[in-house]
């Protein structure tokens, strides 16, 4: 990495090709950065593609929406080359003084936005990975808009090779996103990275009054986050007499089709689909447990503020899972291919109040120790803001 002086601490720049406010993983990331390093002091400006030039933004944009009707693929490129566009004219602006910066990229379209907007020797482009291996692998998941290996596929790989042999430093998520990039680029490896969690604040609210559900689960209502695993689960535990309940928050294109589910599994009693709301954070210390089923996570925010709340976790142990939560501690994992072996499981756990009532206890100790944003934020700091640091993965 260049030798370039450390940027002046008010001026760092979060770059997103999302809009500022958001209920995604991302924007929980950034916005707890950013409450962090204000909270000490150090100013922070984010830039998205509405930053620049906002009237012009339907009319670029807006076309999408007809394209994929013919082209799921063509959809991909015109979402990713203009908001790439517009994100680079708006970098542009705030780095043309060539002054001291540096740029946190929430991924390659605004790495590779920002290494083309940059103008001084001392502008550094830092990137977090939030993605699982690839975003072409993300956009070429089952009933999504790529095929696996065709040349929108490739043409993804091709950006992120670039991109990430040109950044000045890399943040990964998880130790298990970082083996997943390796894995296909054996490159990035010489590229100073860390491997830094997410984090939230602390949570300091107490348990609502209203009466809720055992269970809780948070996430987007699509098929990585596997919520019809939850309601086979909680049909598997009727089977054996038990009447387990179920909050689930979030939204998504499977809200139909979970509603039906719930119906057929003749589970309307037991599962409420709340949809997104701003509250949820305050509600999840009235909760048993949360319960996990996603197949597809780079980090799990959501079973970190779970954490954060003092619930004991029921997921798989795949992929980063492990590094967040263990089994027989915080955690208790259960297959997610086989409901009747998870809800024994479950059942296990719901039906000791010892055995809860420690999970909660190592969970709330596991967050303060490794997730809580005091923590982890100094070293997210640490990494941005010096111009050569290499933290250890």
């Amino acid at each position: 990495m260049p030798n370039h002086a450390v940027p002046r601490p008010d001026n760092v720049i979060i770059a997103t090709i999302f809009r500022a406010d958001g209920g995604t993983g991302v924007h929980t990331h950034f916005r707890q950065l950013r409450g962090y390093l204000e909270g000490q002091g150090t100013g922070v400006t984010v830039v998205t593609p509405f930053s620049w030039n906002r009237p012009l933004t339907y009319p670029a944009f807006a076309p999408r929406l007809m394209l994929s009707q013919v082209s799921a693929s063509a959809g991909v490129w015109w979402y990713r080359r203009w908001h790439e566009v517009f994100l680079y004219r708006a970098l542009r602006g705030q780095l043309a003084d060539g002054g001291d910066r540096v740029v946190y990229a929430q991924g390659p379209l605004e790495a590779k936005a920002a290494l083309r907007a940059r103008r001084g020797p001392g502008q550094r482009v830092v990137m977090a990975v939030h993605f699982r291996a690839s975003q072409a692998d993300e956009y070429a998941e089952p009933g999504r808009e790529i095929n696996r290996d065709g040349a929108r596929f490739r043409a993804i790989r091709r950006l992120e090779r670039d991109v990430i042999m040109h950044v000045d430093g890399l943040v990964y998520v998880s130790e298990w996103a970082r083996k997943a990039v390796l894995g296909w680029l054996p490159d990035a490896a010489a590229v100073p990275s860390a491997v830094i969690g997410n984090a939230v604040t602390p949570l300091t609210a107490p348990a609502p009054d209203e009466p809720l559900a055992d269970l809780v689960t948070v996430g987007r209502l699509d098929t990585p986050k596997n919520h019809r695993f939850l309601l086979d689960v909680l049909a598997q535990a009727r089977q054996t007499g038990r009447r387990v309940t179920l909050d689930i928050y979030g939204d998504g294109p499977l809200r139909r089709d979970l509603a039906r589910r719930i119906s057929a599994l003749g589970l309307d009693e037991q599962v409420r689909l709340l949809g997104r709301r701003d509250d949820v954070r305050r509600r999840l210390p009235g909760y048993r447990a949360y319960a996990h089923a996603s197949y597809a996570e780079t980090s799990s925010l959501a079973i970190i503020e779970a954490m954060a709340a003092g619930l004991p976790v029921v997921a798989a142990g795949i992929g980063p899972i492990p590094e967040l939560c263990g089994d027989g501690a915080e955690a208790r994992f259960w297959p997610l291919d086989d409901p009747a072996g998870a809800a024994a499981i479950l059942l296990k756990l719901l039906d000791s109040p010892s055995a809860l009532a420690a999970a909660a206890s190592a969970a709330r100790k596991r967050f303060l120790a490794d997730f809580d944003i005091n923590v982890v934020g100094a070293r997210l700091t640490s990494f941005l803001l010096e111009s050569q640091a290499s933290l250890p993965a």
